[in-house]
């Protein structure tokens, strides 16, 4: 058919009606036919042309035209397309490198072949509008709630109709064992969504735990107001979970506000959780008191906190372990969720015989190497000296005050500490040379003689090789996989150093070795410094 001969407002009534079915702007389906266009002109006129087509958005009339523009001599590759500044003469007046010269081209008989070509064109652009559109509207909806109707369910997944596309609900992001029928009502926290080439992808999940706390948001005025802050949530999906929060208006009782009045707005959460038990625990900056507090029911004897390995240790007494640890673990684990911390849990018995267990091993290592009796031993035990070193470079005055030592016994003991301590600092640097250990690293600053032989046994022998180390391996650190926190051990773990000392140490060989400019170290660290300055003021100002 010619194009000429087809009513010229049809186009654009046609591409209104399109538009509004699918919801996208009319000038994307005006757009998608005059390339749909352009494509059959191209195909009569030939592939090589530039032929452009442009429907005017108030009549529907479709001009063709045919574009050409004006290269240098050596750059002419499609005669069809492009011309050279002599060849433009006869069209253009004073024609330049880069001009374009259009002129209009009689419009096309559109056979059967062009116009079904001309319709996947119009319907693939109005697919890629459509996808833009879903994208568009659901990627700021991430992190919220959305409420749909099941459409089917393919191998264990839920396909949800959530208005302007559809939504999937994997397996795994169910509750227990959930099942739902077509056209089922169903609740969802958008997990997440992409741009993928099949269209945009929108990930739903029931297990999240952010799903709960906007739960609560919408359940709980005070969280929506910003009244109550939700600050940590932890989920045993379909059994338990553990909600803690904080409120920043000393009238307003976090906790009861969550509950509500005989216990309504915490058991609409419970219901659309398929009946998940919930412990909403008041949140504490100071983080033993706030384990204490997730570790509820169960009561707390002691906790012992250990901030640089992240990890912390409590006492129970015995009737109340089996109530700390919960079935198969989940009380437990819950709370190390919710704090972030890898909990060991003991009970007092336990406690107090590991703490006796250290007590005699101190004992042991003070009568052997200081040569005492073990009453004098026990005595240094207590005063709370746990190492030779200790005893060896402490200030003279912390030995005196023990019971029975005068100044005579206390410099024997530091030389007799001393000793033992030098002797076993050449035998370590002995067996490191003969692992096969360079001077370079014996001779480093900062590495024990005892250090230096730990690295050689891990295949440590050169300050190359030292330099070359990452902090965690040799302070060793914690990895969550699966949820769950792994401990990483450390070279150098076992003498007490940290993540930061690993690091300056590993920093300061690759400025010796010339790897590292000591001047970009500065920078870094003002970097630094600056951020924590901007990070304390910001939280100066909340």
């Amino acid at each position: 058919m010619a194009i000429t001969s087809a009513n010229q407002l049809e186009l654009l009534q046609t591409a209104e009606a399109v538009a509004r079915e699918k919801m996208i702007d009319p000038s994307l389906v005006v757009d998608a036919m005059e390339e749909s266009l352009a494509r059959a002109a191209k195909s009569r006129y030939g592939s090589e042309m530039d032929i452009r087509v442009a429907i005017d958005r108030k009549t529907g009339k479709a001009t063709f035209t045919r574009v050409r523009t004006v290269v240098e001599d050596e750059e002419l590759e499609n005669y069809q397309s492009e011309f050279t500044v002599e060849q433009a003469k006869q069209y253009m007046a004073e024609p330049e490198v880069g001009a374009t010269y259009v002129e209009e081209v009689p419009p096309v008989e559109m056979g059967r072949i062009a116009a079904q070509s001309a319709k996947q064109v119009i319907l693939q652009k109005i697919r890629e509008a459509e996808r833009d559109r879903q994208f568009e509207e659901f990627k700021d909806r991430a992190g919220s709630i959305i409420n749909g109707l099941v459409k089917r369910e393919e191998y264990g997944n839920v396909i949800v109709d959530v208005g302007a596309g559809e939504a999937i609900l994997r397996r795994n992001e169910k509750i227990g064992r959930e099942s739902y029928r077509p056209n089922d009502r169903i609740r969802c926290y958008i997990k997440d969504v992409r741009r993928e080439p099949r269209g945009p992808q929108i990930f739903l999940s029931r297990t999240a735990p952010e799903f709960m706390a906007e739960l609560f948001k919408m359940e709980v005025p005070e969280i929506y107001d910003g009244i109550i802050d939700i600050k940590a949530v932890a989920r045993d999906p379909g059994s338990r979970a553990k909600i803690a929060v904080i409120s920043y208006d000393g009238s307003i009782d976090p906790v009861g506000a969550c509950v509500g009045m005989r216990g309504s707005r915490v058991q609409a959460v419970v219901n659309e959780l398929q009946g998940e038990k919930i412990d909403i625990i008041p949140w504490n900056d100071d983080q033993p008191t706030f384990l204490v507090n997730a570790l509820q029911p169960a009561e707390v004897s002691k906790v012992v906190l250990d901030e640089e390995a992240g990890k912390i240790e409590v006492v129970v007494p015995e009737e109340q372990l089996s109530l700390a640890i919960g079935r198969r673990g989940q009380n437990v684990r819950l709370a190390s969720q919710l704090t972030g911390l890898d909990i060991d849990i003991m009970t007092e018995e336990e406690e107090s015989a590991r703490r006796q267990k250290e007590f005699e091993a101190r004992t042991g290592l003070f009568m052997e190497v200081l040569d005492l009796d073990e009453f004098f031993a026990q005595l240094l035990v207590s005063e709370g000296f746990t190492n030779l070193e200790e005893v060896a470079y402490v200030e003279l005055d912390e030995l005196l005050v023990i019971d029975g030592v005068d100044d005579a016994t206390a410099a024997e003991l530091q030389a007799r500490a001393r000793d033992h301590i030098e002797a076993q600092a050449k035998a370590a640097i002995e067996a490191a040379r003969a692992l096969g250990v360079e001077d370079s690293l014996i001779n480093f600053e900062g590495l024990t003689p005892k250090m230096i032989e730990a690295l050689a046994q891990d295949g440590v022998k050169t300050l190359e090789d030292f330099a070359t180390c990452a902090d965690w391996e040799l302070a060793g650190g914690w990895t969550t996989e699966n949820g769950e926190r792994i401990k990483d051990d450390g070279i150098l773990e076992p003498f007490e150093m940290s993540l930061e000392e690993a690091q300056t140490l590993v920093m300061t060989a690759r400025v010796l070795l010339g790897w590292v400019d000591p001047a970009d170290l500065e920078v870094e660290e003002e970097v630094s410094e600056d951020a924590d300055e901007d990070e304390q003021q910001s939280e100066a100002e909340a």
